[in-house]
């Protein structure tokens, strides 16, 4: 019942808008023009029965006048001959019939239901029915004067318009049957244009269920679709392209993690075995202890800073955005790897000034601290790491340079990605999991920045770019 409600409610199809409109559209143009049609054709009949029937009073009144009394009705068969279906009427003063046309309709009740206006005033046509016959007709008095006589007459004149009316319904039928052609032909062509309209969306929906996880490359062609959906076939490869790169992510993420992984688990189970392999002292059993506890911490760590990176890339309005001095913040940080950096015989520098930005602090301090112990790590005996601070309206830029070995350009776009080696056969000899910079590029985008990285033969500088206060206010 639900679906059936539901498809019940589901918006019409494009077709059947289309086509409905076409109809609508059809159907009103249709009761205009046959509106317009009828009403021109009964005005056109009107003013021929009107110029007809003025002939024919005319012409009886015409004769009366040359009548005078006691004429007979010869002249006004004369007068009225050669006009076919019509009929007169002719009364005096006191409405004593004196001539009538034989075999037409009563025109004295046209007389005694309508005041006769006189010759000069305007003429208004009446419409009756009478033993099924249809009469159109007026009256007119006729003043006495020298042609009349002097005497006042009634001239009633009215012609029958059976054959109008029987045109005017077989031109009224014969539209609604055109009309219901053309209307029909007019909603099938409609129908088919729609139809053949939509071939371009069937024909890419057939396209688009090629595509599975294994075939994200594939894309739509523009060129192959209506001007209309090329902007959505863009969008929808666009889309795609996102699809795919998030999906290569993924599978090499799982792939990483479960290369990162097998490594301590290894490790783990071959000094595990080793150790059971034969009768050892309590102390040998505590070096292994401390082994595994050394692979245990590092996946620890790794397990930690997944965690952290889904949190950060998943969840990005939970940061708890406080003012945090910039340069405190760093100095914090050579502290923590003072012993360190004095051990490498490293010395760390800060150089500028920055007012103070919004961020998390805790999320702030550890991509800092990710990038300084990483040029730390990579800084030659008797070097230094330097620390530069920049800020303006806009952006606030956080530099780390150290000296070292150049990086190969085309490794510099990758060197944020997870678990990311420059030789994927080259196992770490460090603690790291490959995750630190793609920790800090998390957290700088969080915060709605960027981090880039460029090296020469000479150093290495990793560059962070944060919206300043002001400039986030101005936004």
């Amino acid at each position: 019942m639900r679906d059936r409600f539901t498809l019940f409610l589901r918006p019409a199809s494009l077709a059947l808008r289309v086509t409905t409109l076409v109809g609508i559209a059809m159907t009103v143009v249709f009761l205009v023009f046959n509106w317009i049609s009828v009403r021109s054709l009964e005005r056109h009949f009107a003013e021929m029965d009107q110029d007809e029937l003025g002939v024919v009073s005319a012409s009886v009144i015409r004769a009366l006048g040359e009548v005078h009394s006691g004429a007979d009705e010869t002249a006004l068969y004369h007068a009225v001959r050669g006009h076919h279906g019509v009929y007169y009427y002719v009364a005096d003063a006191a409405g004593n019939t004196l001539y009538a046309a034989a075999g037409g309709p009563d025109l004295s009740r046209l007389v005694a239901h309508n005041d006769p206006v006189d010759l000069a005033g305007k003429r208004e046509m009446t419409i009756w029915q009478e033993d099924g016959k249809f009469y159109r007709g007026t009256a007119v008095r006729v003043e006495g004067n020298a042609k009349g006589g002097g005497r006042t007459y009634v001239v009633a004149v009215a012609m029958n318009i059976g054959a109008h009316l029987a045109f005017l319904g077989s031109f009224r039928r014969m539209q609604w049957w055109a009309a219901s052609i053309v209307m029909s032909i007019a909603i099938l062509v409609a129908w088919l244009a729609v139809q053949w309209g939509h071939h371009p969306i069937r024909r890419t929906n057939a396209e688009i269920r090629k595509i599975s996880s294994s075939k994200l490359d594939l894309r739509l062609n523009p060129a192959d679709v209506p001007i209309e959906l090329e902007e959505l076939v863009a969008s929808f490869n666009d889309m795609l392209a996102r699809i795919e790169d998030g999906f290569v992510r993924l599978a090499n993420f799982s792939a990483d993690i479960a290369h990162e992984l097998r490594t301590p688990v290894t490790n783990l189970t071959t000094q595990t075995e080793v150790a059971l392999g034969q009768p050892r002292s309590a102390g040998e059993y505590r070096e292994v202890l401390y082994s595994n506890l050394e692979e245990l911490g590092r996946m620890s760590r790794m397990i930690s800073d997944m965690l952290f990176l889904a949190q950060t890339e998943n969840d990005r309005g939970n940061l708890r955005l406080t003012d945090v001095d910039l340069g405190e913040l760093v100095k914090g940080v050579f502290e923590y790897f003072e012993a360190w950096a004095e051990d490498r015989r490293v010395s760390l520098q800060l150089l500028g000034l920055a007012g103070p930005v919004r961020a998390d602090r805790e999320m702030l301090l550890r991509a800092l601290s990710n990038l300084v112990s990483n040029a730390i790590r990579h800084t030659p005996l008797d070097a230094a790491v330097t620390v530069k601070l920049v800020q303006d309206m806009s952006i606030t830029t956080v530099t780390i340079e150290n000296p070292g070995e150049r990086i190969p350009a085309e490794v510099l776009p990758r060197l944020f990605n997870r678990f990311y080696r420059v030789d994927p056969s080259r196992q770490r000899k460090d603690a790291g999991a490959g995750l630190g910079l793609a920790i800090v590029k998390s957290i700088v985008e969080a915060h709605g920045g960027f981090v880039q990285v460029r090296s020469d033969d000479n150093s290495t500088i990793f560059t962070i770019v944060l919206p300043s206060p002001r400039g986030r206010d101005a936004v």
